[in-house]
């Protein structure tokens, strides 16, 4: 009866071994995933950090002062559909600032609306939205924080 009550206890622990080993197994795997996702995610933010948009006072060829919105790409790549939200007043629709393609390590500029400089007192952050050359869609907004839009 010994031996049967220790080869009841030694298949008991053995099925608590594997089971044991199969949770451990599963939770190592379920982690390396996050981790995998984590770095697909940062690798698909690689271009879009890299890309930055602000107002800025500038003199213009006859040395009148012009507020321009300067549109920065650090990346290598080229982005696209380059769009800066407008803000809107009132009952105004908002308008979105066109601004195409911006080469790689190159920054554009394009003249802000004349009330702008009303208000303006330093150079400051403006929000952004544009497609990657992944063909992702980022928008970068006045505080920096980069999100991915659909």
């Amino acid at each position: 009866m010994d031996s049967d009550w220790l080869g009841a206890f030694a298949d008991s622990f053995s099925a608590v071994g594997t089971v044991g080993a199969f949770l451990v197994g599963f939770m190592l795997l379920r982690r390396e995933h996050r981790r995998e996702a984590e770095r697909s995610e940062d690798a698909r933010r690689v271009q879009a950090e890299r890309i930055s948009a602000w107002v800025e006072m500038i003199r213009k060829p006859d040395g009148e002062p012009e507020l321009a919105f300067h549109i920065h790409n650090a990346s290598g790549m080229p982005i696209y559909e380059v769009e800066l939200p407008m803000p809107a007043y009132g009952d105004e629709e908002q308008r979105l600032e066109f601004i195409g393609l911006v080469p790689p390590g190159r920054t554009i500029q394009r003249p802000a609306p004349a009330d702008w400089l009303r208000t303006y007192v330093e150079p400051e952050p403006v929000q952004i939205e544009f497609l990657d050359s992944s063909g992702r869609r980022w928008s970068r907004d006045e505080q920096g924080a980069l999100s991915r839009t659909e």
